[in-house]
């Protein structure tokens, strides 16, 4: 068969460690043999981010604001570990981060399903979407380690030069302060796009803060997402049957649990991050997890929700087999290639993408899978397979579909 031919290219955002290595096999053995590849490259692996101080984060941000659609590997968000490690000049902020600050828009995280792997929360028959906030927070903070006692203060200069000053705490020793921020416009398009996902799906949006203790920063959330609730989606919701309902964070955690799935949770930056783990995790695994950051302007970057599985490429670097989950990787790139396909009208693409999501599957409900999953899978014939074997049983089913 011949190649499906692109258009445009997508931004291809490379990364490290063990899903570095799965990006390279997922590309040899599941795309370049059906697809002409077109990508804008950049390697945000920790060491070319270091060569390049970072710079190429802020490049593969701009590409994607040109060509409007990326997918990236997991990268590494260095600590003081990290640092020593990799000899780093400094300790990097997340590339996740730095990305989203630029692109802004909001992150939906979903479950993949299979029939064989049942969530352990046992009321859950529905997935159930995380919709992250990603801009600002702890994520775009600015840190000061308190050496001795003093006054740490908030303090706002207007443009006529007028200040305004609150004290943060009175020291009486060492300490250490944090401060964050965001934006009015950027918690409007996070409130939208979410009130925009849940009409395309059908789904109810259930939004929580703490507003009860953060006075000004979460209250700020909660009433944007109810003033463009009221004026702009009321009737909408009300027409496709579906509700935006709020609630507090700790509520929200409780009713979740409860709950039987099926709908779209709002979060702010950190608790999405935390809580689409939690709901990854209690649906089967982090690597079962998609993850798409959608920009009000209209820009896509698909990425996997999970990190660098740095233990397994310690084995793998040591010539240990590893057994490595690949889906949310997988799931990244066929999710770019067919929005790709859907913008440039290539139905090919389109096509090849939802194809390729079923024969994944499909190869997981015939019984061969990776290790983490036939330990969760109720199936009784199950064929374990390590990272490479799993992703050319893929690529078998793919062929006879």
């Amino acid at each position: 068969m011949a190649k499906i031919i692109m258009k445009t290219p997508l931004v291809e955002m490379d990364g490290d460690e063990m899903t570095r290595i799965i990006w390279k096999m997922i590309k040899d053995i599941l795309i370049l043999p059906y697809i002409d590849l077109k990508s804008e490259y950049y390697d945000l692996g920790l060491e070319y981010r270091e060569k390049t101080g970072d710079q190429v984060t802020i490049d593969s941000a701009m590409a994607t604001k040109k060509y409007g659609v990326a997918v990236k590997c997991a990268t590494i968000t260095p600590n003081a570990e990290r640092v020593k490690e990799y000899n780093l000049t400094q300790m990097w902020k997340s590339p996740n981060g730095t990305i989203r600050a630029i692109l802004d828009g909001t992150v939906f995280r979903a479950p993949i399903l299979v029939d064989s792997i049942k969530p352990f929360v046992k009321s859950w028959v529905k997935p159930i979407t995380i919709a992250r906030h990603a801009y600002g927070d702890v994520y775009k903070n600015v840190e000061y380690r308190v050496p001795e006692a003093g006054k740490a203060e908030l303090v706002f200069t207007n443009e006529k030069g007028e200040e305004t000053r609150q004290t943060i705490f009175d020291f009486k020793g060492p300490g250490i302060i944090q401060g964050q921020h965001n934006i009015d416009k950027s918690i409007e398009s996070f409130a939208r796009s979410c009130f925009n996902y849940a009409l395309d799906q059908k789904q109810d949006v259930w939004f929580a803060t703490k507003d009860t203790i953060s006075k000004q920063y979460d209250h700020r959330f909660k009433d944007i997402f109810q003033e463009i609730y009221d004026k702009e989606y009321d009737a909408k919701f009300k027409e496709a049957g579906i509700e935006y309902f709020y609630t507090l964070i700790d509520d929200a955690v409780a009713r979740v649990v409860r709950s039987e799935g099926g709908f779209i949770w709002a979060c702010k930056n950190y608790d999405g991050d935390v809580m689409s783990d939690m709901v990854a995790t209690a649906f089967g695994s982090l690597a079962m997890m998609t993850s798409v950051l959608v920009s009000p302007e209209g820009y896509y970057e698909y990425e996997a929700a999970h990190g660098t599985v740095q233990r397994h490429y310690y084995q793998h670097l040591e010539g240990k087999e590893t057994s490595t989950n690949s889906m949310a990787t997988l799931f990244a790139w066929t999710g770019a290639l067919r929005k790709r396909g859907e913008l440039d009208g290539i139905k090919e693409l389109v096509e090849y993408a939802d194809k390729m999501d079923k024969a994944s599957i499909q190869t997981i409900e015939s019984g061969i899978m990776t290790k983490d999953l036939a330990m969760l899978s109720e199936l009784k014939d199950i064929k374990t397979v390590n990272t490479e074997q799993f992703l050319l049983e893929v690529k078998k089913t793919f062929d006879a579909m």
